[in-house]
Order: structure tokens, then C-alpha cells, then sequence
């Protein structure tokens, strides 16, 4: 029987070591059979951890080790990692009818559909196992798996230890949580990269919730596939992530072949990829975009999970996700550090950021994992986050206003002033108008680098706009866009006039 081969392991840090430590005290402290869940952030190395576990848990006790995945290639990642750590596995994939060489084995690595078949049909048994692993644990299809390993102790690992079914939660299937470092310290010891987060405004009353919670893919595709949307987002890309390799997720095909089309009219060099793509093509793809320098890769869901690209620089959610778990798996693709690479851009075009809190914020994941009810009750809503949400104008942006010393308007103070003054309420945006139209002037040469100037405003005219509807208490779509037309009109003819005075 093979337990090990002989070669050179892979060396643990030392958060890994403590973290393997506490995992091994709990389980010898709770009694057979026990469930016990383990959290780490995405890119702190998870599979590093658990390979190590598998190993000395077959060495101190003799007894089998069981990995369960939820996707073929993540079954292959973890079976090569574990023979990097001198345990041999045998996969137990579709064409694994029959285990008849179990013996020469003591660690399997399975996929939950494939296991639960095999099991189901009996024609699968594994003698002696002691331990099941449970990779992205947070993914409720393993629990129909519970039954078949009673005896054992169960190890769920996963990021984000919160249900992916609100009506399932982890605590009713787990007796412990143990917290690992978090995302600000690992990125302090230098283990993760900063994430420079970008937010931009965008308004999703035409998002429609589906019957998991989060919002459906018809409705992200509708808005997220139109014109203003598919705008906004170059505009973005061109403002903050120009020149980086970057990946771009969707929540539904059409909108994700809508941003293929719009960056390849732009002169981008991008690819779409989602899960209709043939595993050849899916590995030519990831390929071309590992080996080429500011490659764009938009897609759908299927790199949230089982994809390490570390030479990703910039991450932009073109989507909305009221998933905590989804939001720290899309930001994670961009967290791997290099020699060169100590920090990467998130791009947040789905109020994401202003959902959740910051990426590296610290969470209480204890009180999500004992009171998952509360902390979804409490997620932001919509329109909460729409009034709330402050603009600032990108760096890049500002440098094309560097003349002006004072570029800020508040469009809220100026109407409590206007109201003060007796005037009527349009004279808020008149003298917004004024001001965008001043610094415009002030930064170019002629009218046509100022109204090139003004078009770039786009974003910051959308925000004072809504914020101007919200005091009159008007905040119709329709309304609103002719608003901001009317704006960007009077815009141009403010600068015009300018220029003229100045002839």
C-alpha cells in the first residue's frame, strides 16, 4: 500500500502552521464524527493547507483520507497538489465505474455528482475512511454526500463560510468555525496583493431579484447589455485600467458578447469565454490571455472558482452580485502577489463595493457563520446605496483638470443655499453648468479640447443630475436622462460662449 512518495514538500508559512495547529486540536478535542468548518481568504492558500492536513491525518492515524470538489479541474489541481505533498490519490471521476484497486490508495479525490452516483448505484464503497475534506465547502450540493461518511470527520474549507442557499445555512450542518488570518493581514505580510478600488455610480432599480437572492441574469443582461452601460464601462477601462491585464465578469452571455464587441470596435485585444466553451478552447483561451501582455478577458461565472491567473492586474465587476461569497471570489483572481505585482485595480460597476464594504475590510465571519439571517437582512439595498454614493473623480481624470485648483460642487449644500435664497430650483444646475463649464475653459486651448473635456465629464454630470432629482424629489429614468442631455447641452454652449468672450 502507498501512502507517500518520497519527495520534496512544499513549506508551509507560518499562519498556514498555526492555522493547521487549531485544526488539529479541534478535531482531537470533538468527538468522532464531528463537523468542523475552516476559513481562509481566496489566494491565502487553502489547498496548501488541507494537502498538509491529508498528509499527517493518513500518517498520525492510518485511515483514509476523501477530497471532494465541486468541478473537474479544481479535482485535478488538488490531486496534483496532493502529490506535491507526497500523497498519492486516485480521482474518482465519470469514468471510475468500479473501485477495485482501493487498497493501493488511502487519499481519493472526488467530485460530488460523480461520488453521490457511484454511491447511490453501491457500486462504490471506501473502507477506513477517518476524513472528508470538503473543498469551497460553501456550495450546498456535498450535503446530500453527509450521510454516506457519518463516522467521519467532516472538514469544510471555504472563504466565505456563509450558505450559498439562504434556507441551508453552514451552522446547522458544522459544529465549529476556525477563522484563519484575514485579507488585511495576509496582505501586510505581503502574502496578497491591495486592491485600489474604483466605484463607479450606477442606478439598478431594473434589476430583478431571483428566487435565490441574488439578482437574475435576464434583467443583468438587459441592463448591463445596453448602450449606456456598455459606454460607461469602456470609459472606465479607458480611466483606470488601460494597458492591464484584465478580467471583466458578467452575469449573463449576451452581455458578455455585448463587451466583446464593443472592446474589439474600440481596438482592444479581448476574448469572451463562458461554460458552452469546449475544454480545448476554454485551455487555448486562458493560455492566450496568460501569455499576452494587457489581454482583456470577459466572462461569465466560470473563473470565479479553480482559476489562478497571477499576472492578472486589473479585476472589473460588470455585474451586480448580492452574494458575499461571489464578491470576494472575483476580487480574489487579481490578489496573487509577483516579484512586480503588490497591488491590482477593482473596477466595481455594480455598487458591489458599497454593498459589502471594501475588500480588506475585517468581517466578522463568527457572527455571519452563527447568525447568517441577520447579517442578510442587514446587506444595503439599492436605493440606499444610489443615495449615499459620493463621486470622485479617477486620478487620470483630475490630472486632465490640473489648472483648476477647486473642482468640487456639492450639489445638495448648493440647493439648501438656492432654497435660502428664494430661487427657483433649476438654479442649482445652471450654476453646476457654470462651474464645469469654468474648468473646462480653464484646461484647454481651444473649444474643441473643451468640449472633448466636457464628454469626459459624462459620469460626474450623471451623478450631480441624481443627486439634484433626489432633492426635488423627482427621480423618474425618464426625467433624468432628458435632465442629463439638457445638461450636457447647455454644457457645450456654456463653453461656446466662453470662448467667445475671451476672443
Amino acid at each position: 500500500m502507498e501512502i507517500q512518495k518520497e519527495v520534496v514538500r512544499k513549506t508551509l508559512y507560518d499562519y498556514q502552521q498555526e492555522d493547521l495547529q487549531k485544526i488539529f486540536s479541534t478535531i482531537d478535542e470533538l468527538p468522532e464524527g464531528s463537523n468542523l468548518l475552516y476559513q481562509l481568504p481566496t489566494g491565502g492558500g487553502k489547498t496548501v493547507v488541507f494537502s498538509e492536513i491529508t498528509r499527517r491525518y493518513i500518517q498520525n492515524t492510518q485511515k483514509k483520507v476523501v477530497v471532494l470538489t465541486h468541478r473537474i479541474e479544481l479535482s485535478q489541481q488538488t490531486s496534483k497538489m496532493l502529490q506535491g505533498f507526497g500523497v498519492s490519490n486516485k480521482i474518482i471521476n465519470s469514468s471510475v465505474k468500479e473501485l477495485t484497486d482501493q487498497d493501493d490508495y488511502m487519499c481519493f479525490v472526488a467530485m460530488v455528482e460523480t461520488l453521490n452516483n457511484r454511491l447511490q448505484e453501491e457500486k462504490v464503497q471506501i473502507n477506513n475512511i477517518g476524513l472528508v475534506i470538503i473543498d469551497e465547502a460553501h456550495y450546498n450540493s456535498f450535503r446530500k454526500l453527509f450521510k454516506y461518511f457519518e463516522d467521519a470527520t467532516i472538514l469544510g474549507v471555504t472563504a466565505t463560510p456563509l450558505s450559498s442557499n439562504i434556507k441551508l445555512p453552514m451552522k446547522d450542518h458544522y459544529k465549529k468555525l476556525i477563522v484563519g488570518k484575514s485579507i488585511k493581514s495576509l496582505i501586510e505580510k505581503g502574502f496578497l496583493a491591495k486592491a485600489r478600488l474604483f466605484n463607479y455610480d450606477v442606478s439598478l432599480k431594473s434589476l430583478k431579484l431571483g428566487i435565490h437572492g441574488d439578482y437574475t441574469v435576464k434583467s443583468s443582461d438587459e441592463f448591463y447589455g445596453n448602450q449606456n452601460m456598455l459606454g460607461k464601462l469602456l470609459n472606465a477601462y479607458e480611466q483606470v485600467a488601460k494597458g492591464t491585464k484584465t478580467l471583466i465578469f458578467n452575469n449573463g452571455i449576451n452581455s458578455s458578447f455585448f463587451v466583446y464587441e464593443t472592446f474589439t470596435k474600440a481596438g482592444y485585444n479581448i476574448r469572451h469565454l463562458d461554460n458552452r466553451n469546449t475544454a480545448a478552447e476554454r485551455k487555448e483561451i486562458l493560455e492566450w490571455f496568460s501569455k499576452t501582455p494587457n489581454a482583456i478577458l470577459t466572462s461569465v461565472s466560470i473563473l470565479t472558482t479553480g482559476f489562478d491567473e497571477p499576472t492578472v492586474e486589473s479585476v472589473i465587476l460588470n455585474r451586480a452580485t448580492r452574494s458575499l461569497t461571489l464578491y470576494f471570489q472575483m476580487i480574489g483572481r487579481g490578489s496573487r502577489v509577483l516579484p512586480n505585482k503588490d497591488e491590482f485595480k477593482v473596477v466595481d460597476l455594480g455598487n458591489n463595493i458599497a454593498r459589502f464594504g471594501p475588500w480588506d475590510e475585517p468581517i466578522d465571519w463568527q457572527e455571519i457563520f452563527h447568525f447568517p439571517d441577520f447579517y442578510l437582512e442587514n446587506i444595503k439595498n439599492d436605493e440606499e446605496i444610489e443615495r449615499e454614493f459620493v463621486y470622485e473623480m479617477p486620478e487620470e481624470l483630475r490630472k486632465k483638470f490640473s489648472k483648476s485648483k477647486e473642482i468640487h460642487f456639492d450639489v445638495k449644500a448648493e440647493y439648501k443655499k438656492v432654497f435660502a435664497e428664494g430661487k427657483k430650483s433649476k438654479v442649482v444646475l445652471e450654476r453646476s453648468i457654470e462651474q464645469h463649464a469654468q474648468i473646462c475653459v480653464e484646461n484647454s486651448e481651444d473649444v474643441f479640447d473643451a468640449r472633448i473635456l466636457a464628454k469626459a465629464l459624462k459620469e460626474e454630470i450623471s451623478y450631480r443630475v441624481r443627486q439634484y432629482s433626489y432633492c426635488i424629489m423627482n427621480n423618474t429614468k425618464n426625467y433624468k436622462e432628458w435632465l442629463e442631455e439638457d445638461y450636457e447641452r447647455k454644457l457645450r454652449s456654456s463653453i461656446s460662449k466662453k470662448f467667445a468672450e475671451l476672443l
